[in-house]
């Protein structure tokens, strides 16, 4: 009786070991400690070359996604936006922005007469003219190093993009019906709606090739959060640079960035 009762306990803790097994984490060894502040590997939780996985869970999936988004933002943030000048034409974007987000709801065309003509061409100025494209003493990075892991619209990508931009005017008048594909328009009423279509369909389709180019290059996940990010820019750039404007009138040209450095970069 006894040699049965302990041929039970046996069976038992059999069970209970093989329960723990199909719960207990996988160990994955990862060279090196994980960089400063930021949990890249989503889902895991860091040691020094040891990251564990934990059993992902819904609530797990959308604490990723939030911390990717937050990691883009900062990211941007540090590496692209160290002038005063440029954060504050952010600021102006941002706000043309959210009154081109209100159009767009009343007349689309419109909409994209105001996002082209006022946020796009502020915020673009102040990466081309005012961001210095020197080494970040900051980042302890180079220009070039900068420019290859941006995520979105790098200088070389933006600079395509705003010709394209630019470009789509002198087309539509030199070739009013664009090839066959519109009616010509009549009058400058005409010629502005054209106009503002194609760079409607412009920003739609230039959101949707990035996009597309992430999911290829990197992962679904990575390419939406880049749009939402995108999309909900403006926002966040009101909230991080309404004061960029009074630092500026006090003679602070260069953002000191004390908040990064306290990161750790």
């Amino acid at each position: 009786m006894q040699q049965f009762d302990d041929s039970d306990q046996a069976i038992g803790s059999r069970r209970r070991a093989s329960a723990v097994t199909k719960v207990s984490p996988k160990r994955t060894t990862i060279p090196g400690p994980a960089p400063a502040g930021v949990d890249r590997f989503p889902g895991t939780a860091f040691g020094h070359g040891l990251a564990i996985q934990y059993p992902r869970c819904e609530g797990t999936r959308v604490k990723d996604f939030l911390q990717a988004l937050q990691t883009q933002r900062w990211d941007d943030h540090r590496y692209y936006h160290h002038d005063r000048i440029n954060q504050s034409l952010h600021l102006l974007s941002a706000l043309a922005f959210v009154v081109a987000y209100v159009w767009l709801l009343i007349d689309p065309v419109v909409s994209a007469l105001i996002a082209w003509l006022v946020s796009m061409t502020s915020r673009q100025a102040g990466h081309f003219f005012f961001e210095p494209h020197d080494y970040d003493q900051v980042n302890r990075a180079t220009h070039q190093y900068k420019e290859d892991i941006k995520v979105g619209y790098n200088l070389r990508r933006k600079l395509v993009l705003m010709g394209i931009w630019a470009a789509s005017p002198l087309v539509l008048w030199v070739r009013p019906d664009l090839f066959g594909l519109v009616t010509p328009h009549a009058g400058w009423a005409g010629f502005a709606n054209h106009v503002g279509t194609s760079w409607l369909v412009l920003g739609v389709a230039g959101l949707l090739f990035r996009a597309l180019q992430l999911v290829l290059q990197q992962d679904g996940r990575t390419a939406v959060v880049w749009v939402t990010k995108i999309l909900t820019d403006p926002f966040h750039d009101i909230w991080l640079y309404h004061k960029a404007p009074l630092y500026l009138l006090r003679g602070e040209r260069t953002d000191p960035m004390a908040h990064v450095r306290a990161h750790g970069a």
